[in-house]
């Protein structure tokens, strides 16, 4: 027999009863039931129940064991009895009733449980995370982000992809986030950059003539860290295609996607066919680029039923700046003072001044025929009448009310909220209010994947502190109309061959069909400041492969991370990420970032400038 076991702790069953077997693995739990001690062995695949009596040889080691100490165990495989069978475990219907138990490794007192997964702060969490990847929770995450990632490159595999790989050392790029920079050693007073992306090697892979690439590629952005981002470094399921348009990514792209959602997402449905929703479009639907479909909630301009109205706050804002649109956020079943006064109030804690609301309700018609009941409500349908209620109501009037109420298709008992002024100002302000008011309301289907395309992104934008054009994403990618459009049109106005998948409220995917004309690339980076000379300088090795002949090209980038944490159900990207970072872009396991040594900071040629505190 092997010396250390024979089966895992998931593999027996009733079939085995009978059977000596040896089993190793983490002491998950002990329990004493009167004489009997009872041991929940666990190792990286399941749970078996350990039996040890008084009379059998083991228990005198079985009394010493504690949580977390690794032991071996060799015995019996017995039947539970029916009244003890535990149909959660696959191995519920067994137990080993020890012969010998030899204590492979002791474990000191815990500092966090493993047991029961209590909450426990992170900080503990992390600084032990060997102990919290013990956790069941924890370790089917981790386990489960290994098996989407294989089924990823076998469904890449599947549609004619060839996976590469990419330097980790090159050289700064203008990905929008700061660089990591490690210090050549060779070359004093240079540095390399970790790449934010495998962008410029990829369509240079395009240039030299392979066709579909991709890679599960590590990608390092010093940016700060939130919910659906990690300091520091993230994976990304990175590809590029030649010879595309945008609806051949989309085509091809789609069924992997898709494809990876079904099999992980426990039953839960998914997009059949994701629809392709422009940019523009999504803002005013839902104030956001990423909108959780899952949301029934779609925003609409209601202009013209406040304009010249008795709300002349309202009226005032139409009429004072031409780009002011006042719309509508409505709300089903929010019909209650109660929750109009709870939206306002988190609206005030937004930094707004208010969110102004109409709800309506059901009032009887003043003559009508009323329940011979004595309970005073009309007789019939035709005595009711759906009135609106709330400042707003009063002040445009119950014409204009009622016009508001038609047009966005509400009952009695709803209501809808309202923000004005330049729609470019509060659209991300209307999209958190039909966040909230989707989430309090219980609109939101939890238990499905709404997946879509954003597409016609701006290809630039305006930078108001800098008082500048600046690119709206990334900078790599052709612009609609090509190099026409650049010489002619509205720079503000141009749209990119520039999408994002998204999927319930998370950008999981972003991509572009890419410029590969020299011309285009030098008179796009002009818009933005940069000239000819500036851009063979910066992106010297791109800029050159153009010049001999570059094939059109697309592709894109999946977050790894995301899609992930996603399917599993986590809050966080630290539930599914073996050793991550804390808050502060610390490593608490391993003490990173740690000082260097005089000597290292000599090889590297750098001398640190402490920064006087005040």
């Amino acid at each position: 027999m092997h010396r250390y076991r024979s089966h895992s702790c998931a593999e027996l069953r009733k079939s085995d009863v009978g059977a000596n077997v040896r089993l190793s693995g983490w002491v998950h739990r002990v329990r004493d039931h009167g004489g009997l001690l009872f041991i929940d062995l666990r190792d990286h695949y399941g749970l078996t129940q350990i039996v040890a009596d008084p009379d059998s040889p083991s228990f005198k080691t079985a009394e010493t064991v504690r949580g977390e100490w690794v032991i071996r165990v060799d015995g019996a495989v017995k039947a539970r009895t029916a009244e003890t069978i535990n149909a959660n475990l696959p191995t519920g219907e067994v137990e080993i009733f020890a012969r010998e138990i030899e204590v492979l490794s002791a474990a000191r007192e815990l500092p966090l449980p493993v047991f029961g997964e209590p909450d426990y702060p992170e900080d503990i969490r992390l600084r032990y995370r060997f102990l919290d990847l013990r956790r069941e929770t924890l370790h089917k995450n981790i386990v489960a982000r290994t098996k989407i990632i294989a089924d990823m490159r076998a469904r890449m595999g599947e549609a004619g992809f060839t996976e590469y790989s990419t330097p980790i050392l090159t050289a700064s790029s203008p990905e929008g986030a700061r660089d990591f920079l490690v210090p050549s050693r060779l070359h004093e007073g240079k540095f390399y950059a970790l790449p934010q992306a495998p962008q410029i090697y990829k369509q240079l892979i395009m240039v030299s003539g392979f066709d579909r690439y991709f890679q599960i590629a590590p990608c390092f952005r010093d940016e700060d860290p939130r919910a659906d981002r990690l300091p520091g470094e993230f994976y990304q399921l990175d590809l590029e295609m030649s010879f595309v348009e945008q609806e051949d990514v989309f085509q091809t792209v789609e069924p992997i996607m898709r494809g990876v959602f079904e099999k992980f997402a426990g039953g839960k449905p998914v997009t059949e066919v994701f629809p392709r929703i422009p940019y523009d479009e999504a803002m005013r639907k839902y104030g956001t680029d990423k909108p959780d479909l899952r949301n029934p909630i779609v925003m609409e301009d209601v202009s013209t039923h406040f304009r010249d109205s008795g709300f002349k706050v309202f009226a005032n804002i139409l009429a004072g700046d031409p780009k002011a649109e006042i719309w509508a956020i409505p709300a089903k079943t929010g019909g209650s003072r109660a929750f109009c006064d709870r939206m306002n109030s988190w609206a005030q804690g937004e930094g707004q001044p208010g969110l102004g609301y109409i709800f309506w309700r059901k009032e009887g018609i003043e003559g009508a025929e009323l329940r011979p009941d004595g309970s005073g409500f009309p007789e019939d349908e035709s005595g009711w009448e759906i009135v609106g209620a709330g400042p707003l109501a009063k002040n445009i009037g119950p014409e204009r009310t009622d016009a508001v109420r038609t047009q966005l298709g509400l009952e009695d008992g709803d209501a809808c909220f309202f923000v004005a002024g330049d729609p470019k100002k509060f659209a991300a302000f209307a999209g958190a209010a039909r966040t909230r008011a989707g989430e309090e309301l219980n609109l939101v289907d939890r238990d499905r994947f709404e997946l879509a395309w954003i597409v016609d992104f701006p290809f630039y934008e305006w930078n108001e502190d800098e008082k500048k054009i600046d690119f709206g994403h990334n900078p790599f990618t052709m612009p609609q109309g090509g190099l026409e459009a650049l010489e002619g049109q509205d720079p503000l106005s141009i749209k990119a061959y520039q999408y994002d998948l998204v999927c319930n409220g998370f950008e999981i995917s972003s991509g572009g069909i890419r410029n590969h004309l020299p011309d285009v690339m030098v008179k796009a980076f002009e818009k933005v400041g940069f000239d000819k000379n500036e851009v063979e300088e910066r992106f010297g090795g791109l800029y050159r492969a153009f010049q001999y002949g570059a094939p059109p090209h697309g592709g894109m980038a999946a977050g790894i991370d995301r899609v992930v944490m996603l399917l599993v159900g986590a809050k966080n990207l630290r539930e599914i990420t073996m050793f991550p970072m804390n808050q502060q872009a610390q490593d608490l396991l391993m003490g990173a970032p740690s000082e260097a040594t005089p000597a290292q900071l000599r090889d590297l040629h750098i001398r640190l400038a402490p920064v006087k505190k005040d």
